[in-house]
Order: C-alpha cells, then sequence, then structure tokens
C-alpha cells in the first residue's frame, strides 16, 4: 500500500505534461475557431482545390471579402472586382454584355458567374489561368479591367491602417505581400458554393420536382448532361459550341492562349446553375434570354470540324419541350446564394459609419 498522499507512477508520469497541455488547449481552441465553416454537400464531387493544404480562416475569408469589394485594387479607384461580379448577379453582371473598366473602357467578354470555384482548375473564358491564387491577377493587370500593378496595389495598402490590420489579423503579419492579397482574394471567392437551389433540395429529399420540371429533367439528361454535368452542371472543359465568331470582337478563345488550330474559338463550359441572375449569356454576352440560348442549339449552331463532338447530331425539342427544359433549368436558381450577407459588401468594415 502506497502512502495516502503519494500519487500512483502512472499519474505521477502524466503530471510532467499539464503545462504542455495548458499552452496547447488555447493554441487549439484558437485554431478550430478561426476556421472557416465550408459546407458541401456529399453529392458533390471531392473539390479540385486543396483544403487540407489550405485550411480556409475567416480572418484570410474576411479580408478577401473587403478586397473584392474595394475598387482600391484598381488604378484610378473606380473599379472593383463586384464591379463586374455582383452578388445578386450569382457574382455575374446583368447591365451589358461585355465587361466595362478604368476609363469607360469596354472589354471583349462577358464577366463570368464566380460559384463553386473550388472544383475548377482553370480560370477565366479561355483558361488562361491554371490556379484560383493567382487569378486575381489578370483583371488587376489588364488595362481594360483594374489597369494597375500588383506592386502598386500593394504600396496603397500598406498605406492604410485598415489593411496594415486585416492583413495582421490574417497573416501574422502587417507587411502586406502581393502572395498574401491573392491568396485572401482566392478565400473568399472558395467560400461562394452555390448548393441551396430546389434541384439540391430535391437531391436532399426534401423537394420534388413538378411533373414539368421532372420532364424537363429528363431532356437535360438526354442533351445537355454530356457537357453540363451534375451536379455541378458543367464539366469546367473547353469546347467549341458552334457559335458564328462576332465580326467585331473576333475572339478566337482558347487558342488565343494555346496557339493550338484544334483549340480556336474553344471557350470554357459555364455552370447552367443561377441563369435567372447571371444572364447575359455566352462568353461574349450576346443573349439575354433562355429560350435564344436553347434556340442556337436546337437550330443555330454552324456545323464544322471544330464543333465539339457532343453537338455534331442536331438537337430536335418542339416547342412545348423547349419549355419544360427551361422549367428544369429554372430550378437551378440559388435565391439563398445571391441573398448570403456573408458575401456582400462588407459595410461594417468599408462604411464603419454606416455599418453600426
Amino acid at each position: 500500500m502506497k502512502d495516502k498522499g503519494e500519487s500512483h507512477p502512472v499519474i505521477k508520469g502524466m503530471l510532467k505534461y499539464i503545462p504542455v497541455f495548458l499552452f496547447l488547449v488555447p493554441l487549439l481552441a484558437f485554431t478550430f475557431k478561426d476556421l472557416y465553416p465550408l459546407y458541401i454537400p456529399e453529392y458533390f464531387p471531392k473539390p479540385v482545390y486543396d483544403f487540407k493544404k489550405e485550411p480556409l480562416t475567416k480572418e484570410k475569408v474576411e479580408l478577401g471579402r473587403v478586397l473584392f469589394y474595394d475598387p482600391i485594387l484598381s488604378k484610378d479607384g473606380t473599379i472593383s472586382c463586384a464591379s463586374c461580379h455582383t452578388s445578386y448577379n450569382a457574382f455575374a453582371h446583368n447591365d451589358h454584355a461585355l465587361s466595362h473598366g478604368i476609363g469607360d473602357s469596354i472589354g471583349k467578354r462577358n464577366a463570368p458567374a464566380l460559384f463553386n470555384l473550388a472544383w475548377q482548375k482553370d480560370f477565366m473564358w479561355d483558361g488562361a489561368v491554371n490556379h484560383i491564387e493567382v487569378q486575381a491577377l489578370a483583371p488587376i493587370s489588364d488595362k481594360k479591367e483594374m489597369g494597375e500593378s500588383i506592386e502598386n496595389v500593394v504600396k496603397k495598402l500598406q498605406a492604410k491602417k485598415l489593411y496594415r490590420t486585416l492583413f495582421y489579423k490574417a497573416f501574422s503579419d502587417s507587411t502586406i505581400t502581393g502572395q498574401h492579397l491573392l491568396k485572401a482574394l482566392a478565400q473568399f471567392q472558395l467560400t461562394l458554393i452555390s448548393s441551396g437551389s430546389k434541384y439540391d433540395q430535391v437531391k436532399k429529399g426534401k423537394d420534388s420536382f413538378t411533373e414539368q420540371e421532372q420532364k424537363g429533367y429528363e431532356i437535360f439528361k438526354r442533351n445537355c448532361n454530356s457537357c453540363h454535368q451534375e451536379p455541378l452542371f458543367s464539366s469546367y472543359k473547353f469546347a467549341t459550341n458552334g457559335l458564328p465568331m462576332d465580326s467585331y470582337l473576333k475572339d478566337q478563345g482558347r487558342f488565343g492562349i494555346t496557339k493550338q488550330p484544334k483549340d480556336n474559338q474553344m471557350f470554357k463550359i459555364p455552370s447552367l446553375r443561377n441563369l435567372s441572375y447571371s444572364y447575359p449569356y455566352m462568353h461574349d454576352g450576346r443573349f439575354t434570354r433562355l429560350s435564344q440560348v436553347i434556340n442556337h442549339y436546337t437550330n443555330g449552331i454552324q456545323q464544322n470540324s471544330k464543333v465539339s463532338k457532343e453537338l455534331r447530331n442536331k438537337i430536335i425539342l418542339s416547342d412545348n419541350e423547349k419549355v419544360d427544359l427551361i422549367a428544369f433549368l429554372l430550378t437551378l436558381n440559388d435565391r439563398e446564394f445571391v441573398k448570403n450577407q456573408d458575401f456582400q459588401f462588407p459595410k461594417e468594415i468599408l462604411l464603419p459609419s454606416e455599418g453600426k
């Protein structure tokens, strides 16, 4: 028998680790507390982006959100990321067919919707960027968009106490770098997950399609799913869809990046989610209504050797079938996504007097 006041050998051995444990508890609590909670439906495929290697944190996401809405990123302080990617348009833009930039300049392409970016390995209509953490360099440096250099952006941010504070919270370093700027923008954009449409509720067993929507779903699966694959409603590959080339823009698509003849007029396949919010459609915004898009695929394709093989057989749909198809496509609208306050202008930070 041991004396009443003597500890058991095992307990005695554990006592020396108590100071280490007490040090780690608050550290672990801080780590888990600051991780950004990201909801991914179980029926979604595995993301391309490696969240284990680069976990999202609340501070980096918040910084990225502020940067996304601040026109300080542009040369003349008039254009932000949100100027062309507005939350209520599923982060696209419907006021004009082509993107607008500093000095009233007009770009050559329609601003693409931004959501479910973690499942994409190539960005821009032509795939010019192959990683989300460098994607923002393209619009920042484009003379017809923001017309600025990353070096000047860093200087402008470094001069503001607000940003020195936000960068310190996010990266434990108040010295702002281009790498941290781009990483923060990417972290915010990676949170833009659209998975709250009626289609998603049906997938979760919480709703059901109407008879017309179900008919449209069957039409979709027969004619559209090869390129616009469920549940993301895109393969995010590149394709030539038989659109006549715009005689003014003369946009050759991915060919401009690869210089491979096979890529001439190839563009990235967009998702069909949130179509009611993200018009106009196509890379040049030439269509404003879904009926025009469907009419193109049934009667407007210019057949040639470059048209994607999935479109070489004519798609035949009656007027009623076209209406049914549109009824299904409307189930892909995600109102929760476009109304999500976490994705909207951070007035409590950029306009603190209005955020109170």
